[in-house]
């Protein structure tokens, strides 16, 4: 995403963008690095939810986030449930009302404690009063590969990563977000059959606290040009994004409220540790 942005903000901001991969321990490497930058500017990282709110419950990180500003959200993908094309389960509807009748024998292959499909895990058994169970794997691949070997029932994806490849040996159950994704139009929510499941992956831009706010303000801007570049959007739309773009002010006023949303699923997910 940020590679295939860079050249159009770099139109915006007559600069040359240079990404550098900060990889480790779910982004904190990459936020730690640039809290320690000069707060001249130059220096940006990218952000992801819910990892960057759910790892700030789970441990002490390494830097500050009073520090850390967000800048511009590019990007919200809905989570999701996915199962095999030939599972009996057609819609999130048919699921629960087998693990009803059946408690705890639908599985659900997770990447770990606190992850995107785990958090859904968690609201959707509270939301529908069933029992789930939850296995976990090493990785997104190594899920998938389980759930076409009939290893579990179902595993979470991402809407974006379901839409944007070849899919064709499964099917969607629905998507954890307010209101159908514009990429996934004929997908069903969670919440319009019935159930109160909101999980979703944010990714944008953050900034050091200490840069100066004219200058925060100004990339933000640069973001939201380059995004209603209809060439980029062109690109996003091959690409699956589900462009959800938020100022520096609009997504800071709504973390708070995430981050309490998620404090209470993440109560949930510590007891069953």
């Amino acid at each position: 995403m940020n590679r295939t942005l860079a050249p159009f903000v770099e139109k915006e901001l007559g600069a040359k963008i240079t990404i550098l991969n900060r990889p480790g321990a779910s982004g904190e490497i990459a936020y730690t690095a640039m809290t320690q930058a000069r707060p001249d500017g130059y220096t940006v990282s990218s952000l992801n939810t819910p990892g960057y709110l759910t790892m700030q419950m789970d441990r002490k990180v390494r830097f500050d986030p009073k520090k850390l500003c967000v800048v511009a959200r590019i990007v919200e993908d809905p989570g999701s449930f996915i199962v095999q094309a030939d599972s009996k389960f057609n819609t999130l509807k048919d699921l629960v009302a087998f693990a009803k009748e059946n408690p705890g024998a639908v599985t659900v292959g997770t990447t770990g404690l606190g992850t995107d499909e785990h958090l859904a895990m968690l609201q959707l058994e509270k939301s529908a009063g069933i029992d789930l169970t939850a296995v976990t794997f090493n990785g997104a691949n190594e899920a998938r590969t389980a759930l076409l070997g009939g290893h579990v029932d179902t595993i979470g994806i991402n809407v974006g990563e379901f839409v944007g490849s070849d899919h064709s040996a499964f099917k969607n159950l629905g998507q954890f977000a307010e209101e159908r994704a514009s990429i996934a139009p004929d997908l069903p929510t969670a919440k319009e059959q019935g159930f109160e499941v909101l999980m979703s992956s944010e990714r944008g831009i953050a900034m050091g606290c200490d840069v100066p706010e004219e200058i925060r303000t100004k990339f933000s801007a640069a973001v939201k040009k380059a995004l209603d570049n209809p060439e980029f959007q062109a690109k996003a739309k091959q690409m699956s994004l589900a462009l959800s773009y938020r100022s520096s002010e609009e997504w800071n006023k709504e973390l708070p409220v995430r981050a309490e949303r998620l404090g209470a699923i993440w109560k949930l997910a510590k007891e069953q540790k």
